[in-house]
């Protein structure tokens, strides 16, 4: 259904305005008494072979909405009908912003890929905050937090710092963003100096804190490999819980979209399938050279259950959705769980 007639639907519109579209649609439709049970049922799938415990959360099932999609915290009651394990909000900043300039968001269909460069649009931390104290689901949920664009780098760790102490009671635990390239120099924070002096602080600011929530990475998947072995040593360095890998991409060579339209869209991280390859790569360079010291989330590229299995067997404890769901639909959940519930129910 929804390859045939919704998404044919969206595919019209403008991707900005299709996100849109469908967050109103959902949050008047998942809602509605006689079709909320339903939802529910039609999506649901459970088994005890998904189960897991990483970075000491118990995780229902390994597969989780990735940050972008819901950035303010808006419908995680609804998105939570559909199956996941977790969901990640945001990137969230301290105060809010409306981002880059409109176009900003495009489709390149030939790929199964998205192009943007949204800019950490959001309304603010306390916005979110508002959302989640009055969420009645109980799904695990990850606070993807930032800095606001005019805040200069050096000045960044406060921005950070400001949305973890605002977020904390309502988070399960946090991610530190720093690999998005759509905030001017905001990359320049995985250099390893300013980031083992970022995560140092945010790690010292969440063990004072009466529970500690775990602490995670988002780096970004075009880190050369003297990158990522300064990652692997920053994360043991600073005892923070994890890692996920990867953000978008800046690289283009392996779209089959025309360069002409490429070069017309002009810059933006791209998701999609041809991220799937390199996100796995570097998953398996950190689990390998690391020795497997620290878990890690996969995300890049995961439209089935082989693109899942695939990051597992790379050495990711967990995934992470999104661009794949756009493509896909929201059935691609239930069709990964049960894929992955096989190949675990085999080992």
């Amino acid at each position: 259904m929804y390859k045939s007639i919704i998404k044919p639907i969206l595919f019209k519109k403008d991707p900005e305005d299709a996100h849109h579209f469908t967050f109103s649609l959902i949050k008047k439709t998942f809602n509605l008494p006689i079709l909320k049970p339903l939802i529910k049922w039609f999506f649901k799938y459970e088994n005890p072979v998904l189960e897991r415990e990483v970075f000491g959360l118990k995780f229902k099932n390994p597969v989780g909405l990735a940050a972008g999609f819901d950035k303010d915290a808006k419908l995680i009651d609804e998105m939570a009908l559909l199956g996941f394990g977790f969901i990640e909000i945001g990137t969230l900043t301290p105060k809010p912003q409306e981002g880059n300039p409109l176009p900003r968001l495009f489709r390149l269909p030939e790929d199964e890929a998205l192009i943007n460069r949204m800019g950490f649009n959001n309304g603010g931390v306390e916005e979110a905050v508002k959302r989640l104290k009055a969420r009645q689901s109980d799904i695990l949920i990850g606070g993807n937090i930032g800095k606001n664009k005019v805040t200069p780098n050096e000045n960044a760790v406060l921005d950070y710092l400001y949305c973890m102490e605002i977020l904390h009671p309502f988070v399960d635990y946090f991610v530190v963003n720093v690999s998005s390239p759509n905030t001017p120099n905001l990359r320049e924070l995985q250099e390893k100096e300013p980031l083992k002096k970022l995560l140092t602080e945010v790690k010292t600011a969440n063990i004072k804190k009466k529970n500690p929530k775990p602490v995670l990475l988002k780096i970004a998947p075009d880190l050369t490999v003297g990158q990522l072995d300064d990652i692997i040593e920053i994360v043991l360095e600073t005892k923070i819980d994890g890692v996920i890998a990867t953000n978008t991409t800046i690289e283009r060579d392996l779209l089959q979209a025309p360069k002409e339209q490429v070069q017309r869209i002009g810059t933006g991280g791209v998701s999609g399938k041809v991220l799937s390859k390199r996100s796995t790569e570097v998953i398996k360079y950190l689990a390998t050279q690391s020795n497997h010291a620290f878990p890690i989330i996969g995300v890049g590229g995961i439209f089935s259950a082989q693109d899942a299995i695939d990051k597992l067997e790379a050495g990711a404890s967990l995934v992470q959705v999104y661009t794949g769901m756009i493509y896909e639909g929201p059935g691609m959940i239930k069709r990964i769980k049960k894929g992955l519930a096989r190949y675990l129910g085999k080992q």
